[in-house]
């Protein structure tokens, strides 16, 4: 999680993408939370690779593993050097069994993590596998390439983004030989696909599984649309603290965060209202709206609203930061 987000501005300027909200919680909780719900084994540590965001965000990532019983520990890529040199700075890690994800990728799946298997590589079907990396397998399901936004169609199961290692000792040994012999991507990155080409090379056998689901938060909408899943897939009755609500409608499923006001408001479906927010003569569905904001006299959808904003007068569809005012 030490990219700089830059399609999510402006609500990755004050936080990680990773930790932006959606159903009430940062994206890379509800992603630790899916994660921990395949595995048979308990989790002992969560490595966090991460820009320089101050203590305040450590702290709560620590939160975040401390929840799962698992040690939190926070390393950072000052230099984004790629995928691969992200996941070596999280070395002091790499033993034993090891999974790897990308913090703005969320998943739906109902299938147990197979620790037997010598790697796993999770994909999704896609309608345009031109647009991603994807893999091909042979007859048994083991992979047997891995192309990069393929010109002509190869296959259509996308990778996510999400790996299991059962060797995290290997792993960090092909990861290390890649910065020691200079091996570079277009962009001059260290790219993880090139080290698990090498493990296939030498005998490594990876196999696929099939998430039911995947959701992107690379951007306001897709963010906006993960959302909305995760409140239809985890909560479909709804999350509500202790709120005020006057003369108002709640429309499920929505998470409203504890001290919330709502005041002659229609909330919902599929909105996201964060603590100590007031929704006053206005109408919200399918956004987010983050903590100790104000949204009044106006129709919002389709929109991500950070914390201590203020939003009024006229229908919206906007992506504003925090501390920022719009009328």
């Amino acid at each position: 999680m030490a990219g700089m987000g830059k399609r999510m501005r402006p609500h990755s300027l004050t936080v990680p993408k990773p930790l932006i909200p959606v159903a009430g919680k940062p994206i890379v909780e509800h992603l630790v939370e899916d994660i921990a719900s395949v595995c048979d084994e308990s989790l002992e540590e969560i490595h966090f690779v991460m820009g320089r965001f101050g203590e305040k965000v450590e702290q709560m990532l620590i939160g975040i593993a401390e929840a799962q019983g698992a040690k939190g520990i926070i390393s950072y890529q000052d230099e984004a050097l790629g995928t691969a040199h992200a996941i070596l700075c999280a070395r002091t890690s790499l033993s034993g069994h090891v999974m790897v994800a990308f913090a703005d990728t969320l998943f739906k799946a109902d299938f147990r993590l197979d620790t037997s298997a010598e790697g796993i590589i999770w994909t999704s079907r896609v309608d345009n596998p031109e647009a991603f990396g994807v893999v091909q397998t042979d007859e048994q399901g083991l992979v047997k390439a891995f192309v990069e936004k393929p010109e002509t169609f190869v296959s259509d199961r996308a990778i996510i983004g999400i790996y299991y290692f059962s060797d995290g000792e290997r792993l960090h040994r092909e990861l290390q030989r890649l910065i020691d012999e200079d091996i570079r991507i277009k962009g001059g990155e260290f790219g993880l696909t090139d080290a698990l080409e090498h493990m296939k090379s030498q005998g490594v056998q990876f196999r696929i599984d099939t998430v039911s689901e995947w959701l992107d938060c690379g951007n306001k909408d897709a963010t906006v649309y993960t959302n909305q899943r995760v409140l239809a897939n985890k909560y479909p009755n709804g999350m509500m603290g202790d709120i005020t609500s006057e003369n108002s409608v709640v429309i499920q499923p929505c998470f409203i965060g504890k001290g919330a006001v709502l005041r002659s408001a229609v909330v919902g479906p599929y909105a996201s209202i964060g603590a100590g927010t007031v929704v006053e003569n206005a109408l919200v569905r399918n956004s987010i709206v983050q903590e100790n904001s104000e949204v009044r006299n106006v129709v919002l959808e389709q929109s991500m609203v950070g914390n201590h904003a203020q939003i009024s007068a006229n229908p919206r569809n906007v992506s504003v930061g925090d501390f920022n005012y719009t009328d």
